[in-house]
């Protein structure tokens, strides 16, 4: 990695900022600032989401301002925040779902992307937003895997969402449509990308020792077309495409069984049909530890596994350690490759 590689920063979106984004950044980050840090990590956000929980919390402030990210930067590894202008005047109301936090987490994940695709950063960490608020406020995406697919001129097809815990590790074929829909967008092509994109991740990872095990879509994965066809028809076509091209995967498996294979270290990862059938049980087994890794876009893409949390804000009930986990997955893709499609 070059110099100028290292100077580029690591970005964290504060999220819904009535949310728990701006507590935990506040709770992990004020003893990290402390520490020193690898490299220059820029948050952005209102600051006075911050300035709130630093003062509740009896917080100095951590991080140093940063009106402007620009070409001209060259930042040491510190703690900075840009605030988007638009966010300055911004009524926090923790612990509440307001359209005005929508507005606001939309904003600083516009902002984010645009500094990535003036190539000013290559990553980004993002805290929970509230997806309601978010499309009310008039940001039309059911939540960030498909804002920052459309950010980045692609479409659903060609990213891929990804779970990563301490023991188990999930891709999606699918990431929120209702499940009637699933059956219809379960195709070859879009399990073929999913699986080069996790096997991309499994070596990035050095966990390419073991296959991708692959769930069926339908109960004992249609035990012979008997129960349903995709299997047949759709997915194991897909599987042998990609074992010809030196990916190791197999399946489909039935899902009752495959994650409990997979948690054996049978298999490196997991691709699951759909949302549910594959983050119930990691959700079971890391609630808390759990990392949101969106493969296929020209940068790195993590992210806290749980949502804003809005009865938890103040309490001190909320878990720091999936923020933890994320920022520490994304600094180690940042070196592992330049670019992450």
């Amino acid at each position: 990695m070059t110099d100028s590689e290292r100077h580029k920063p690591l970005l964290l979106t504060l999220g819904d900022p009535n949310g728990l984004g701006p507590e935990i950044t506040v709770r992990l980050l004020a003893s990290k600032a402390r520490q020193g840090i690898a490299r220059p990590l820029v948050i952005i956000g209102p600051y006075r989401a911050l300035e709130h929980h630093c003062t509740r919390l009896k917080k100095a402030p951590f991080w140093e301002t940063l009106p402007e990210l620009n070409s001209q930067n060259q930042l040491a590894p510190k703690i900075y925040l840009h605030c988007p202008h638009e966010l300055d005047d911004l009524e926090c109301a923790p612990g509440t779902a307001r359209v005005s936090g929508g507005l606001a987490a939309g904003i600083s994940l516009d902002t984010a992307c645009s500094f990535i695709a003036r190539g000013l950063s290559r990553g980004v960490v993002t805290c929970p937003l509230n997806k309601a608020m978010l499309m009310e406020a008039g940001y039309a995406f059911p939540g960030h895997t498909e804002f920052l697919a459309r950010r980045f001129n692609l479409t659903p097809e060609d990213v891929c969402m990804h779970l990563a815990g301490p023991e188990l590790r999930v891709s999606l074929a699918t990431t929120h449509p209702p499940l009637s829909r699933v059956p219809g967008l379960i195709t070859s092509e879009k399990i073929i990308r999913c699986l080069r994109l996790t096997w991309d991740l499994m070596q990035k990872l050095s966990r390419e020792d073991k296959p991708i095990g692959v769930c069926g879509l339908n109960p004992h994965a249609g035990e012979n077309g008997t129960i349903g066809t995709e299997e047949e028809r759709i997915i194991t076509p897909a599987i042998q495409s990609v074992r010809k091209q030196g990916i190791k995967a197999e399946g489909p498996f039935p899902a009752d069984t495959l994650f409990y294979r997979a948690r054996q270290q049978e298999f490196s990862s997991v691709l699951a049909m759909y949302h549910d059938q594959g983050l119930a049980p990691l959700k079971l087994l890391h609630f808390h530890q759990a990392v949101n890794i969106t493969l296929g876009l020209p940068c790195v893409r993590t992210s806290v596994d749980h949502g804003t949390g809005y009865d938890l804000v103040g309490t001190g009930r909320a878990d720091v350690t999936s923020l933890e986990q994320a920022l520490h997955l994304a600094g180690r893709l940042l070196n592992a490759s330049k670019t992450y499609a």
